[in-house]
């Protein structure tokens, strides 16, 4: 870990600023090794990247990235305070919370390297795509101690209480959400109906507890693999109550076989209410068609890569083809498509997205980046702070297994991560992080 300390010759706030960061770093087990950087003048300020003194960085990103459009400068940089003041002393609490972004990515990057080393990607993907189908392997998973605490990761609770306490945490880090009552494939119409009341309580919840009713569901958890019209049916009863509350319903896309079904059903739904959306896959050769017709009826969509095993005759099979997919359809609906969702962790299609929005002068107000509960929170709070608008994916409920499985699918390495994770806090002498209440790697003051 490189910590720097970036001041011009006269600040006033250096010496309480590197103290103040010494005694984060000594008390979270970090050596407190601190590199002073003087900025003499503006050419300085420019090879830099420096927008005022003091700055802290590690691993040469500041602690608190600068806002959109702030300008390079030599002047006094302030920070919020725990009492809403604004002062030139960085805040403890905002240099723990950044030693916790680090040492999350350095958990991601240790996890990446070690399934590389260990473990064929194509292999792992497969394994775990057909785990996600085996109710045996679901059985076993779920009463084992050490999956459940990995699953927590992603998962925000098996019950209603515990989802609304985590998107009350994520409504204080000013980000967005879209709960998931997770199940799906059910075989009787009695099972797809509690589904659907579930949903209809979760609304009333999110309605009465005066939060976002943003919500995602999946056709085959409504009953389409029992009857297309019933599914149809029970999905009206969900969106009908949003209407009601003024929410919004995301229709998930599942396999390639369901994906024609589902945008048919997904049209009919929002010819009756505009805040109906959709889900579009990269990975999928029909995408580009579709991505048009949905720009030119103004649905909305999110754009993901896709967690399915498919055919190479509908699907593309390189990494470097979905990405080259992702990023093309992406600016398409940056540039023409209706508040559109960019559905990645991957940090090279956010700068690319950053880069054509702000070149292009398209807002933080006409898209926004989604994220998958507990991925990545570190880049979440990131581009919240530059001033990026970013909406959490958050899953809950008993039956996490499929779900849980097609997340380790689409990043094998995860498995390692989450083991990380736990392993580093038993370590710590601390309790496996809550469902309701997501903990950062670095305890909070």
């Amino acid at each position: 870990m490189r910590v720097e300390l970036l001041v011009t010759e006269d600040c006033p706030h250096t010496e309480a600023v590197e103290e103040t960061a010494r005694a984060v770093l000594a008390n979270n087990g970090n050596t407190p090794v601190i590199q002073r950087v003087y900025v003499s003048d503006l050419d300085d300020a420019a090879g830099l990247g420096f927008h005022g003194s003091p700055t802290l960085r590690i691993d040469g990103r500041d602690v608190v990235p600068p806002r959109p459009g702030e300008p390079i400068g030599l002047g006094c940089r302030l920070y919020e305070q725990p009492d809403g003041r604004r002062a030139g002393v960085i805040p403890a609490q905002t240099i723990l919370d950044a030693l916790a972004r680090w040492h999350e990515a350095e958990l991601h990057e240790r996890a990446a390297q070690t399934h590389v080393r260990d473990v064929p990607a194509k292999t792992s993907r497969a394994f775990f795509l057909w785990a996600s189908h085996q109710d045996e392997l679901a059985k076993v998973s779920t009463a084992i101690p050490l999956t459940r605490a990995m699953v927590r990761r992603f998962v925000a609770g098996d019950n209603l209480d515990n989802a609304l306490a985590a998107l009350e945490s994520l409504r204080a880090q000013g980000m967005h959400w879209t709960v998931d009552v997770l199940g799906e494939s059910v075989t009787s119409r009695a099972d797809a109906t509690a589904a659907a009341d579930r949903y209809l309580a979760t609304l009333n919840a999110l309605a009465e507890r005066e939060l976002e009713a943003n919500v995602s569901l999946k056709l085959t958890q409504m009953g389409l693999d029992i009857d297309a019209d019933f599914c149809r049916q029970n999905v009206g009863r969900v969106v009908s109550l949003a209407r009601r509350i003024g929410g919004f319903v995301r229709v998930d896309m599942e396999d390639h076989t369901k994906t024609q079904t589902t945008l048919d059903i997904a049209r009919s739904l929002h010819a009756e209410y505009p805040e109906v959306g959709v889900v579009i896959q990269s990975y999928l050769r029909r995408s580009e068609q579709d991505v048009e017709q949905l720009i030119g009826e103004q649905i909305r969509v999110r754009l993901c890569k896709g967690a399915y095993n498919e055919p190479a005759d509908v699907a593309f099979a390189s990494k470097e083809e979905v990405d080259e997919s992702y990023a093309s359809l992406m600016e398409r609906l940056l540039a023409d498509g209706r508040y559109p969702a960019l559905a990645t962790h991957d940090e090279a299609l956010i700068e690319r997205a950053t880069a054509f929005a702000t070149k292009c002068g398209i807002g933080p107000e006409r898209f926004e980046f989604q994220m998958l509960y507990g991925i990545r929170r570190d880049l979440q709070e990131s581009l919240v702070a530059r001033g990026w608008t970013v909406r959490v994916y958050v899953p809950y409920g008993t039956q996490w297994y499929p779900y849980y499985m097609r997340r380790l699918a689409e990043r094998p390495a995860n498995v390692v991560f989450l083991l990380l994770n736990v392993l580093r806090e038993g370590r710590r002498g601390a309790d496996v992080p809550s469902a309701d209440v997501p903990r950062t790697n670095v305890p909070t003051a």
